[in-house]
């Protein structure tokens, strides 16, 4: 009997099929460019500007 019940049963979508929710993402994409521009403009005005260019190497 209980093998005639769970086949007729519905089956519940538990294994986590979510949709995608790309917010978390992209705030840590933006996150990532916010420092990359922080340390470009630190090595344009604060290294480079007021400076004669030094070529290393």
């Amino acid at each position: 009997m209980s093998r005639t019940e769970t086949a007729g049963a519905p089956t519940d979508d538990a294994g986590g099929d979510e949709e995608f929710d790309p917010v978390g993402t992209l705030a840590l994409i933006a996150v990532y460019f916010a420092i990359l521009v922080l340390a470009w403009v630190y090595i344009y005005y604060i290294e480079f500007l007021g400076r004669d260019l030094v070529v290393v190497g």
